[in-house]
């Protein structure tokens, strides 16, 4: 019998690993790495397009597999795993996500812009009606003041959320800065605090450390860094140091590193690491499922994907603004044309 978790860990790599593919993932390989995690004893795999439900679209990206019939998948072989989905309030309707419970996902995350919580209410509260685990997510937490971030935290809270998470969705937050944030929402909220991590800044795993220092017991993690970006927290090596640091996760480390290993690596088109592009996310404070998004643009504008990164940094745009990047690139583009005319 396993002893109770000390921290609770979701796998987002069937989610936010989406990105890194293109949202390319096929039926055989969600079903491949959920029975997998699942033999593993990790507690919740998220499942759905890299921008929740309802994301496939030419804006975000169009999936190669509808997203019901990959949670489906997932479900059908986790006997211990709950398999969580994403919800961004605008993107993804009430009828995803009943769609979704119906067909066996367990755990909604209700994401939103740090300072939007607002717009979550209903999201929250049907996902409660329906029997789910509720979280909510507030994603590029480094946009707004401490005190701000608690101010949302516990509208997410009032809704009706059992776990409320910092979303570190541009990997640009300061290990002191985590800190601050996980610290003054353990002050302030009764429910669980989580904490989401993305590499772009070589951060996550520190961050995440000290998520967990200051309170944080739902973490994220992505495994072989599989995500959007630099990828995120790497899973199989999150356990290892838990382990090393006295904190029981539950989950099997040889079985995760053997997944990661021999069924997910394989999946990537190249071993995630901290290349330019995403450095330069993490530096100027840019969604990390931008990526591919302006590297593209760059190369149908023949400009430096940098430039474009920089400028979408300097503009805070944020999630569901990729339209804007196309916009941004033509401008570095012409600007650039008049400079050398």
């Amino acid at each position: 019998m396993i002893k109770s978790r000390d921290i609770t860990i979701t796998e987002v790599a069937l989610r936010d690993g989406s990105h890194a593919i293109g949202h390319q993932y096929t039926l055989e390989q969600v079903t491949a790495v959920s029975k997998a995690l699942d033999e593993a004893n990790v507690p919740y795999i998220e499942v759905s397009h890299g921008d929740g439900l309802g994301g496939s679209s030419q804006q975000f990206g169009t999936s190669l597999t509808d997203e019901m019939k990959l949670i489906e998948a997932a479900v059908s072989v986790s006997k211990h795993a709950k398999v969580a989905v994403l919800l961004l309030p605008g993107v993804g309707t009430m009828k995803d996500l009943r769609q979704a419970a119906d067909i066996g996902a367990k755990m909604a995350r209700v994401a939103t812009h740090v300072t939007e919580a607002d717009v979550s209410p209903q999201h929250i509260n049907l996902a409660k009606e329906l029997g789910m685990e509720t979280v909510g997510f507030l994603m590029m937490s480094h946009m707004a003041p401490v005190a701000k971030l608690v101010e949302q935290a516990k509208l997410m809270e009032s809704y009706g959320a059992d776990t409320v998470y910092v979303v570190d969705s541009a990997g640009a937050l300061l290990p002191h800065e985590v800190r601050e944030r996980i610290r003054a929402m353990r002050q302030e909220l009764t429910v669980n605090i989580g904490f989401h991590g993305h590499n772009n800044l070589s951060l996550a795993m520190a961050n995440t450390l000290v998520a967990i220092e200051e309170g944080a017991t739902r973490i994220d993690g992505s495994i072989r860094c599989l995500g959007a970006g630099a990828g995120n927290t790497q899973t199989e090596v999150l356990i290892a140091v838990l382990e090393r640091l006295g904190l029981n996760t539950g989950v099997d480390l040889y079985k995760m590193m053997d997944l990661a290993e021999n069924i997910v690596a394989p999946i990537l088109k190249k071993p995630q690491e901290i290349a330019k592009d995403s450095l330069v996310m993490g530096y100027a404070g840019v969604y990390s499922s931008f990526l591919l998004h302006a590297q593209r643009a760059a190369k149908q504008f023949n400009i430096d994907s940098r430039d474009i990164l920089i400028e979408l940094g300097k503009r805070k745009v944020v999630g569901g603004q990729e339209d804007m990047i196309i916009d941004v690139a033509s401008e570095i583009a012409k600007r650039q044309k008049i400079v050398n005319a």
